[in-house]
């Protein structure tokens, strides 16, 4: 006679935890299934390590207009769990939390730990029991229907009432997110999205990209063209990459940038200055020179931009850094401003899974109810996390997706 648990998470990443940990609030025997030697390999290294953890949008329609078009699906579960519910929930066991750029919700102590240790202690609270090291290699109905079992590398078979996946998307492989349960409920009859990187960095082709590795801009703007039509243009900050570009503000770019380069080549102008216009700038830069006049223009022009920068627009200028401010043309003035305004940088692509902080694509929304959570083809099967297809930007809404479905399916299974 084999034994039966009542709940059985597949995954140990931050929205497994939560469930887990919900479900054995309950008195429910859980048995939480981790394929890699840690659980929290994924929640560690969000935010920079820091775990962005929610946004401070309290207005739940507010928050929901972040999920692209998926707000109707995602009412119901957001009117169970919401964000100040996520804040209750991590502030009531002794996690104070700050707010930053954008609503961004962080830990006090600026450490990922802080969010692991809390989410590790309701599960022990519960008497989860964890096991590491468990490969999944299968889902599948037992004939009379009254069970799911889950099939192991190992041989074992496990025996459970209720089954929550919670195995993550194509993100981070190194992480654990592999894709594989995508498989498994294809098979049991899910419809599957096309998987696919959804917030990533951008890979350039330009050389000198190298030399500002590590330089981040504030407040500049960015524009995507297509075939040198103008697309869509964006604000915030910019973050230099050995390779090309990031930031929170590129990673909510690269999704759209990823469909455009299915349609030709495309391309990213840097505006330095978006709050000033060329002339106000001109004459900025005017009274600069003037103030200046015996010094050089490479030494000057660091008053005015990133000293890393500098030898950048002048070599695009096509303008010699020895040259004196008093001796600089009327012309060479235009053609530094133009420069300021619209640096041109040629897209690669996009850096992969390796590097995708979250990915698009799953389990199509109409095949699970948002009520509980639950599968609407297979009883007792409750989906989680970014095993949906919901796209979202980053500033913690991938967290919260966790939290919400997490809790609502610990709290159904």
């Amino acid at each position: 006679m084999h034994t039966m648990w009542d709940v059985v998470v597949i995954g140990g990443g931050p929205a497994g935890m939560m469930a887990a940990g919900r479900a054995s609030s309950f008195g429910k025997r859980v048995l939480l299934l981790e394929k890699n030697t840690n659980l929290g390999k994924k929640l560690l290294i969000t935010g920079g390590g820091r775990c962005n953890l929610t946004n401070n949008k309290t207005n739940t329609r507010e928050m929901l207009a972040n999920y692209k078009g998926n707000d109707k699906f995602l009412f119901s579960a957001f009117s169970q769990f919401n964000v100040n519910d996520t804040l209750t929930f991590f502030n009531d066991r002794g996690m104070e939390t700050k707010e930053e750029n954008d609503g961004r919700i962080f830990p006090v102590s600026n450490s990922s730990q802080t969010v692991f240790d809390i989410l590790y202690k309701y599960m022990q609270e519960g008497k989860v029991e964890i096991r590491k090291s468990s490969i999944v290699g299968g889902i599948s109905l037992e004939k009379n229907g009254d069970g799911i079992i889950i099939k192991t590398k190992s041989g074992n078979d496990i025996y459970t009432k209720a089954c929550i996946v919670a195995t993550g998307g194509l993100s981070r492989p190194d992480t654990g997110s592999t894709g594989e349960g995508f498989a498994w409920l294809k098979k049991l009859g899910h419809t599957i999205n096309d998987n696919d990187v959804a917030l990533v960095p951008v890979a350039l082709t330009d050389t000198w990209i190298k030399k500002l590795s590590g330089l981040t801009l504030d407040e500049i703007k960015l524009t995507t063209f297509q075939n040198e039509q103008k697309q869509e243009s964006y604000k915030g900050k910019l973050l230099f990459t050995h390779t090309g570009i990031s930031g929170p503000m590129v990673l909510n770019m690269s999704r759209d940038i990823g469909e455009l380069l299915k349609y030709g080549e495309v391309s990213i102008t840097l505006d330095l200055f978006p709050g000033l216009d060329s002339n106000t700038l001109k004459q900025r830069l005017q009274v600069l020179l003037v103030t200046e006049s015996n010094k050089k223009i490479k030494n000057v022009l660091k008053q005015f931009i990133p000293s890393p920068l500098v030898p950048i627009i002048l070599e695009k200028t096509e303008i010699d850094g020895q040259t004196f401010c008093h001796s600089l043309s009327s012309e060479n003035r235009v053609k530094i401003i133009k420069q300021m305004k619209e640096i041109k940088m040629s897209v690669k692509g996009l850096l992969g899974k390796d590097k995708a902080i979250v990915s698009s694509g799953g389990v199509l929304l109409t095949e699970v109810d948002f009520k509980t959570m639950q599968s609407r083809i297979i009883p007792n099967l409750y989906l989680v996390g970014d095993v949906l297809d919901i796209d979202r930007p980053s500033g913690g809404y991938s967290l919260q997706l966790c939290w919400t479905t997490g809790y609502i399916a610990g709290s159904n299974a």
